[in-house]
């Protein structure tokens, strides 16, 4: 079955900006809509530049992203740059791919250097002021850190991420609200994005003082967020799973030309 993909993403985008009221700032409160967890064309399994995910970002009303793609920081370092000309705050990170697995880490500089313990990891986000949040960490298969940490060494995250808008069941979000509400740490959520049109799936509310990088992440850190989303649908799901696979393989031959 051949797909339209560009026919597809523009559905997408007019579908989502019908939505855009539902998660635009609250003017009263400000509180902001917050995306935490997007990758671009850089990630091994991302598909678009930065452009369209700020061009999505805006015209689904959200106020902040971050980039963050695994193990590399140029293109979230550019978003971050260029976000305010989208009408966005741009918060510089990255995922990391730990010994433990995968950890956010926002408000950097620098990268951080894949294959290192989950401690290590923690430390070398926090050497640079940063924030750690951990995403998705009971789904196991997608890389959370569960499957080789306890429940304490989870808690020293500074946050956890509750709501991933990848999802099957939803048993793993759930688990993971019920760990960070028994622990009182902050939660977040994230669409996990890798295909621009699914930014803005799932958002963090975030009670910030003004809209800034260390406003935000102040304020995520303190706890005054919340949560809202959806799930990415299935066919979505898919074919960003097949488009990294393919992805992979074609980088994995170029490498061997080069």
């Amino acid at each position: 079955m051949i797909v339209d993909t560009r026919a597809c993403a523009s559905e997408f985008r007019t579908a989502r900006r019908t939505e855009a009221l539902l998660i635009r700032r609250d003017k009263r409160t400000g509180v902001l809509s917050v995306e935490l967890h997007a990758h671009s064309a850089l990630s091994y399994d991302g598909r678009d530049p930065i452009e369209l995910i700020l061009e999505q970002a805006e015209a689904v009303g959200l106020d902040a992203i971050a980039v963050t793609d695994h193990d590399e920081i140029d293109a979230s370092l550019e978003a971050a740059d260029r976000a305010s000309a989208y009408g966005l705050v741009g918060i510089p990170a990255m995922e990391i791919s730990s010994k433990a697995g995968h950890i956010l880490g926002f408000g950097l500089e620098e990268a951080v250097p894949p294959g290192l313990s989950y401690e290590t990891t923690l430390a070398e986000i926090h050497d640079q002021g940063g924030l750690a949040v951990i995403p998705h960490p009971f789904q196991e298969s997608r890389h959370g850190v569960m499957a080789r940490i306890s429940r304490d060494e989870l808690a020293m995250g500074d946050a956890i991420e509750v709501y991933n808008s990848r999802l099957l069941t939803g048993r793993a979000n759930r688990q993971a609200e019920r760990y960070a509400a028994s622990r009182n740490l902050p939660m977040t959520a994230g669409s996990d994005a890798h295909i621009s049109e699914m930014v803005g799936q799932a958002v963090t509310r975030v009670d910030a003082d003004e809209r800034s990088v260390d406003a935000i992440l102040d304020a995520i850190a303190a706890g005054r967020t919340s949560v809202e989303g959806k799930r990415t649908p299935w066919r979505i799901s898919f074919r960003q799973a097949a488009g990294g696979v393919s992805r992979r393989v074609r980088n994995s031959v170029m490498g061997l030309f080069q």
